[in-house]
């Protein structure tokens, strides 16, 4: 059997390259990691600075057709984790880009290997920016590029799995923020707010932010093609349930890495200015960015009910998360 990941080099697939080596692979059994980038180069996962051992790793573009051949099993999977995602940080037609012709693509090479089953990591993007609470069922409505390209990508891959409905698997995973070691994104920002004192409440405490640690949606991503599988197309939302605040996120990041800081309210009306002065000066790179400070004020309002409906066991509460993220980190910081 073959666990074949596009996009494998970067934040999720390192975790889940470690976890199917750990917990999954069987004798015979071989990874292999497709992506535009190697470990150890700009662009991947900071840290990460060498291939890891048993992994077959091969320089692959998603936005043009995959060329690689290997010998494919009935029993492979495939994760399509490729993607350009932060936001903002990108050129609108980036995201077009590599997640609709790299969709195409991973559809294209799965067709040719014959391989049934793909997990797909889309995202909540496609709901787009509300405060209401969003299910499986919510109609989409993105408002970003990015969350378009990654709603038209998921149709490609069920157009993919319509092609041979009673064979083929597919699971459209939606995740919220997903943090841990090496993500280098929103969490990792906010623990350095409040560490260095220049993270303030935006305009309310009670922003909802779905989030979901990387090594529980690693194994819940190992759970769906391993313990559950079934012919068809799956969509879960990724995130805890019910979705934490923003006060709540801070007061267990602090409880588990020991920080003690009090954070101030500030009117969100008083922050956006400052942004919108600091952003060309360099505030990006802290976080005072009027992009970033907007999402500070607005909730991703979005249920995980499904995901815990599964029969899905979640490994690590909510506060135990930035506990064992600090652990990794040798107790210095969340990076």
């Amino acid at each position: 059997m073959n666990y074949i990941l596009f996009g494998g080099s970067g934040f999720i697939g390192t975790h889940l390259i470690r976890l199917l080596q750990a917990e999954a692979l069987k004798p015979g059994d071989k990874i292999y990691d497709f992506d535009v980038v190697m470990p150890g180069e700009e662009g991947v996962v900071p840290g990460v600075v060498e291939k890891i051992k048993g992994v077959e790793y091969a320089r692959v573009d998603v936005r043009k057709p995959v060329a690689y051949d290997f010998p494919s099993t009935d029993q492979d999977v495939i994760f399509n984790l490729a993607a350009v995602h932060r936001t903002p940080g990108h050129p609108d037609h980036a995201y077009f880009e590599t997640n609709i012709l790299g969709a195409e693509n991973v559809t294209a090479f799965a067709e040719k290997h014959h391989i049934h089953k793909i997990l797909f990591t889309s995202s909540i993007a496609p709901y787009g920016a509300a405060e209401d609470l969003k299910t499986e069922d919510t109609l989409p409505t993105p408002n970003t590029p990015y969350g378009i390209s990654k709603l038209v990508a998921e149709k490609i891959h069920e157009r993919w799995q319509n092609g041979d409905p009673g064979k083929r698997e597919l699971v459209i995973l939606r995740p919220g923020v997903v943090y841990g070691k090496g993500e280098h994104g929103n969490m990792t920002r906010l623990y350095w707010g409040m560490r260095k004192r220049y993270f303030f409440y935006t305009g309310r405490r009670d922003t909802i932010k779905a989030c979901i640690y990387v090594k529980e949606l690693a194994r819940f991503i190992q759970y769906c093609m391993a313990e559950c599988p079934c012919a068809g197309v799956r969509l879960f939302n990724c995130t805890y349930d019910p979705a934490y605040t923003i006060e709540q996120v801070c007061g267990a990041m602090q409880k588990g890495t020991g920080l003690q800081r009090h954070i101030p309210l500030v009117p969100g009306g008083l922050l956006m200015a400052a942004a919108t002065i600091l952003g060309p000066l360099g505030g990006k790179k802290v976080g005072i960015h009027p992009a970033r400070v907007k999402k500070l004020m607005v909730s991703t309002n979005i249920s995980g009910k499904k995901m815990a409906a599964t029969g899905y066991r979640f490994h690590y509460p909510f506060e135990e998360t930035f506990r064992d993220w600090f652990k990794d980190c040798r107790r210095k910081g969340l990076r």
